[in-house]
């Protein structure tokens, strides 16, 4: 099969009229204190934790579905993710009368399994360490003849994550105290949906500003394809507390998009992940998940120099239990 063109910055120009009033619309942060501690001009904050099901994932997901024909709506939609994938789908599918079955992996946290299944989306759990996700999810697919949503190597869904970067170039231009130059940005990656549609905005907006994709060490396969310029696997075997993040690779899709504007790949390890989770949590007032907090991470363990320089930083997700939260605050 010929492989799908990447989509391009007016597929995401397009995907923000159909996501317009439905989406929230995150706000566009400053935050002071880190300015203060690391000495930066300014350092913006896009806290996807407060999106609709608490993380960027609704906007690929709406993006994908609304475009369904009404034959595919009526088949159904599947979709396989450790959570904030599946409850972006649900909640989508659910607000357009769609069907959905997500195929999660059975150490999920437990509140993302919940969520999914209150907006109607029937679960089908899977051993992500004995079990092919794949091929559950085909099998599901051969016996429903439901239409697929990828979570990122998918064209909507990628263009409907970078709504989030449009957004953040015009509160940025809204401003009258805004920096010149964006030096430095920085988001979480697993599978690269966010990222890509993301550099889509941003490579035209910030032609000049160092583009860092952050994954957890464990799972630091987005690096390391930048940097040999093959596409390199995880070890899928890893654990890790960002579950949102544990992909095996970057989609290829993602990829091509990357290659040419991202300047390399960060990687923290689980307990500076924990770290940035209580430092956005007592100093920001914002709660954010391990995976979704990683880029935090790489700025709080001084993995990029901002000093006298301007910064965004996604916060991608917020989806964690207080268990996790009380976790968190040991690592300080």
């Amino acid at each position: 099969m010929t492989q799908p063109a990447p989509p391009t910055l007016a597929d995401v120009q397009a995907a923000a009229d159909r996501l317009a009033g439905v989406a929230v619309r995150t706000p566009l942060l400053r935050a002071h204190a880190l300015e203060t501690a690391l000495g930066a001009k300014r350092i913006y904050l896009k806290p996807e934790c407060l999106q609709r099901t608490g993380s960027f994932k609704f906007r690929g997901a709406l993006n994908a579905l609304v475009q369904l024909t009404d034959e595919e709506r009526a088949r159904g939609v599947l979709a396989f993710s450790s959570g904030n994938h599946a409850q972006g789908v649900a909640a989508a599918a659910h607000m357009l009368g769609i069907g959905a079955t997500i195929v999660m992996p059975e150490d999920a946290p437990s509140l993302k399994i919940e969520r999914t299944k209150g907006w109607g989306a029937e679960v089908v759990q899977y051993d992500r360490y004995s079990q092919s996700r794949d091929i559950v999810a085909s099998e599901l697919l051969n016996k429903t003849g439901a239409v697929l949503i990828p979570p990122y190597d998918y064209g909507p869904v990628i263009a409907g994550q970078g709504t989030a970067a449009l957004e953040v170039v015009q509160d940025l231009k809204a401003l009258s105290d805004a920096p010149k130059k964006i030096d430095a940005i920085m988001l979480p990656c697993g599978g690269g949906g966010l990222s890509a549609g993301s550099a889509l905005v941003f490579e035209q907006a910030f032609p000049k500003a160092d583009f860092y994709v952050v994954e957890p060490k464990a799972y630091d396969d987005a690096g390391r394809t930048l940097a040999q310029g093959s596409l390199q696997e995880a070890d899928l075997s890893n654990k890790s507390l960002c579950d949102a993040l544990l992909t095996k690779s970057l989609g290829r899709l993602n990829l091509a998009i990357l290659q040419r504007y991202a300047k390399g790949g960060l990687a923290v390890s689980d307990k500076q992940a924990l770290q940035a989770v209580a430092y956005a949590f007592s100093e920001l007032k914002l709660v954010v998940e391990p995976g979704g907090a990683v880029a935090l991470a790489a700025l709080l363990s001084g993995q990029v120099e901002l000093r006298k320089k301007s910064a965004i930083i996604y916060l991608s997700g917020g989806n964690m239990d207080i268990d996790m939260l009380l976790r968190a605050s040991m690592a300080l």
